[in-house]
C-alpha cells in the first residue's frame, strides 16, 4: 500500500471518527434530562408501565408532616422549604362565611320567633348555590349569641341569611344575577315559612361595580418563565428538582405547588408545564423546554413572603436546572425590574389591607377567585 493510500485511510478513519462523535454529543444534546436515582431507589419511574394503576395525585395536606424530604447532600437551594421551621401564626379561619363587604346579605324572619332544623333549611336549598357565576350560601344561627354558621343536620335555628357574592374574577354581579337571587331566595323563605328582606337591586349592583372596579385595579398574578439555556428537561426531571424545593404534584397534569404552611390554605406558589408533555406516553423521551412559576398575589398572605420565595424558587431552579429567568417574551429578569416589581408589590398589599381584604384572608380569597 501506497504511502498515499496509507495517509487517505488514516485521514478517512479521523473524519468517520469525528463523525461518530458528533452524531454522539448531538445525540445526548437532543435527549433530554432525566431524574436522577435517589438513594435507595434504582430508578424514578415517570409514568406507569401499560396496565399498572398511576398513583393518585393529591393537592398538599400538611397534617403535621413535612413539606418536603430533605435535600440531597451538595444541595443547596438558598432557603428553607415552606412548613421547616416557620411559626407564623397566621389566621386559618377556613369559614368562608357571609360578609357584608363583599355579598349581599338577606336576612330570612322565620314567623312568630319559629325556629327550623338544619335538615329542613338543606331539604330546601336551591338544586345550584350559585346564581351565574357567583357562589350563593345560606347561613344559621341558633340565637342572637351565637356564631353564624352553614346548615348542618341536627341542628335548629332561631335566624337564618342568606347572601350571594357581590363580584369575582368573572366580573360585578348584575342585574340579571340579582333577579336570579331573589327567585330563588323567595322559593327557599316559602319552604320554610319565612319572609326575606332583600335591598334595593339598583344599590346592590352599583355595589357591586364599585368593588369590582376596586379589584380589577389591585389584581395582580406574577409569573416567571424557566427556559433551558441547553439541554431540554424531562417531566421527570423537573418533578425531582422541584421536589427538592418542597414542591408536590397538583391534581392537574403539569401542576406542582409549593403548599402553604397553614392547612387549607392555598398554595404559595405553583409551577404549571405543558400538560401533553405529562401526559405523553413516554414521559421519559418527552422535551420541556420551558416551565412558569407563578404567585397569585391576592390568595398569598403577605406575612410568608410571597414574592422573596418566588425569587429563590427560581434562582435556585435555574441554577441546578440551566436554565435562564424571564418574563412572558422571553426578557431576562434584572434585578433592578424584580425590585420594582417589589416596590409595586408592596403598594398593592397596603392598598388590599386598607379595605379590609388583606392577601390571604378569607374575603380577599373569595373576591380575587
Amino acid at each position: 500500500m501506497s504511502s498515499l493510500q496509507v495517509g487517505l485511510a488514516v485521514a478517512g478513519g479521523l473524519i468517520l471518527g469525528g463523525v461518530i462523535a458528533y452524531n454522539t454529543w448531538n445525540a445526548r444534546r437532543s435527549t433530554p434530562r432525566q431524574a436522577e436515582p435517589e438513594p435507595g431507589d434504582s430508578e424514578l419511574p415517570e409514568r406507569p408501565a401499560p396496565g399498572e394503576a398511576m398513583a393518585p395525585r393529591i393537592e398538599p395536606s400538611l397534617d403535621g408532616r413535612p413539606l418536603a424530604a430533605p435535600a440531597e447532600p451538595g444541595f443547596d437551594p438558598g432557603f428553607e422549604p415552606l412548613g421547616a421551621g416557620h411559626a407564623l401564626g397566621l389566621a386559618t379561619d377556613r369559614a368562608l362565611g357571609l360578609d357584608a363587604l363583599i355579598d349581599v346579605i338577606v336576612p330570612l324572619h322565620l314567623h312568630d320567633g319559629a325556629r327550623v332544623s338544619g335538615d329542613a333549611v338543606l331539604a330546601a336549598l336551591p338544586a345550584t348555590r350559585r346564581v351565574g357565576s357567583k357562589p350563593l350560601a345560606v347561613e344559621g344561627r341558633a340565637d342572637a349569641q351565637a356564631p353564624w354558621e352553614a346548615p348542618a343536620p341536627g341542628r335548629r335555628y332561631s335566624q337564618l341569611q342568606a347572601g350571594v357574592q357581590l363580584a369575582n374574577r368573572n366580573g360585578p354581579l348584575n342585574e340579571i344575577e340579582y333577579s336570579e337571587f331573589v327567585r330563588k331566595i323567595q322559593a327557599l323563605a316559602d319552604a320554610l315559612g319565612g319572609t326575606p328582606e332583600f335591598g334595593d337591586m339598583l344599590h346592590e349592583v352599583a355595589r357591586a361595580r364599585e368593588l369590582d372596579q376596586f379589584a380589577s385595579q389591585n389584581d395582580a398574578e406574577l409569573g416567571f418563565v424557566l427556559r433551558a439555556r441547553h439541554t431540554a428537561w424531562s417531566p421527570g426531571y423537573v418533578h425531582q428538582q422541584a421536589a427538592r424545593l418542597g414542591f408536590v404534584s397538583g391534581i392537574i397534569p403539569g401542576r406542582m405547588v409549593l403548599p402553604s404552611p397553614e392547612p387549607g390554605m392555598p398554595p404559595v406558589l405553583t409551577l404549571t408545564y405543558d400538560p401533553r408533555v405529562a401526559l405523553a406516553e413516554d414521559a421519559s423521551l418527552s422535551a420541556l423546554r420551558d416551565l412558569a412559576l407563578s404567585l397569585d398575589v391576592p390568595q398569598v398572605p403577605q406575612a410568608l413572603q410571597p414574592f422573596q420565595r418566588l425569587r429563590e424558587v427560581a434562582e435556585a431552579l435555574a441554577q441546578h436546572m440551566d436554565g435562564a429567568v424571564t418574563d412572558d417574551a422571553g426578557r431576562a429578569l434584572r434585578p433592578e425590574a424584580l425590585e420594582g416589581i417589589g416596590a409595586d408589590l408592596e403598594r398593592l398589599y397596603a392598598a388590599l389591607a386598607s379595605h379590609d381584604l388583606a392577601a390571604g384572608s378569607p374575603q380577599a380569597r373569595r373576591l380575587f377567585s
